[in-house]
């Protein structure tokens, strides 16, 4: 007896490295990959799905196609994505808005669940609330100061039921205030309509504002982090100007669900590699003030679960009209 336990063991951990080794060895990617983006081109999103394109045909020898895949908040990529065979030629590169909050607001009737998460590739340390020259707005109180003394005249530009959506009426129940939240569509919609006058804030990566910042065509208000983001400068938290809000943007790569399980691992595998190449981080701070983080696979499902959680106390407000 137990010489068939010895056995036994002995076949269990042969099989457990032979798993451990086909997983290593699995032959991925053979062609280019696609990767979808349920975002315009220009965007903190394809900024970062086009730089893990780049450093990952510099580690694996094989090009990303990143298409870009507009409309219904995201909805439309991601359910390519999901529709999409499990063969491992075709990834999802979204973020958190496009999965958790579509999911919180009732605009997916799905999560971040019907796809094979491989990770969280990087953070958006960087979003911003910005506020249009003309409305005058140059820090959070005289947001809040303006705002109880004329309730429902600053007008919020969003996206609505995404993630900047929610920014906004989080705020907004912080500090007691009432903003007038309008559809703007995306970031580079919402410049547009913030440089012309016709929006007076909203929330955009800083990267994307940057230059306008810098020849006074916009005023940054505060940044979203819990904590300072040292690339972005002076700039300071909600926390430090007196509401304690906080809220990050994750990116993540995902498959279709029922993709190999190898595939998955190597994917997170080659995206690890990439976080530690001194010129991604280059990459990422001289695109976009933003600092590199990494979430392996287990740590990315344990993040986008507290996130999702976090996120369901505000259901009742986004699912409002407004």
């Amino acid at each position: 007896m137990k010489r068939m336990i010895g056995f036994t063991l002995v076949a269990a951990s042969l099989a457990l490295v032979n798993v451990a080794s086909a997983q290593s060895d699995v032959k991925w990617p053979t062609k280019p990959v696609q990767v979808i983006v349920p975002a315009g081109a220009g965007g903190d999103t394809d900024f970062n799905a086009r730089q893990v394109a780049r450093f990952f045909e510099k580690i694996t020898g094989k090009s990303m196609i990143v298409t870009n895949v507009k409309g219904g908040s995201g909805s439309i990529g991601t359910g390519q994505v999901k529709s999409a065979a499990p063969d491992g030629n075709t990834i999802l590169f979204a973020h958190t808005g496009l999965l958790v909050v579509n999911e919180v607001s009732g605009m997916n009737d799905y999560s971040y669940e019907a796809f094979d998460i491989s990770c969280i590739p990087a953070v958006d340390k960087g979003n911003v609330l910005v506020a249009s020259k003309k409305s005058g707005l140059k820090s959070v109180q005289e947001v809040i100061d303006k705002a109880k003394a004329q309730p429902n005249t600053i007008v919020y530009g969003t996206e609505m039921g995404g993630f900047s959506h929610l920014q906004g009426l989080v705020f907004q129940k912080l500090a007691g205030i009432q903003l007038k939240i309008v559809d703007a569509g995306s970031a580079s919609e919402k410049i547009v309509s913030l440089l012309g006058g016709r929006n007076d804030l909203g929330a955009i990566t800083f990267g994307a504002v940057k230059d306008y910042a810098a020849t006074g065509e916009m005023n940054i208000v505060g940044q979203y982090p819990n904590e300072r983001n040292p690339l972005l400068g002076d700039i300071k938290t909600f926390r430090e100007q007196g509401v304690p809000f906080g809220i990050e943007k994750s990116y993540l790569i995902a498959f279709p669900k029922g993709t190999n399980p190898a595939i998955v691992k190597k994917m997170a595998d080659v995206m690890q590699q990439i976080s530690k190449d001194p010129a991604y981080a280059k990459a990422l701070e001289d695109g976009f003030k933003q600092p590199v983080a990494f979430f392996h696979t287990q740590d990315a499902l344990k993040q986008l679960a507290e996130v999702r959680a976090d996120f369901m106390q505000y259901k009742d407000l986004l699912r409002q009209k407004k």
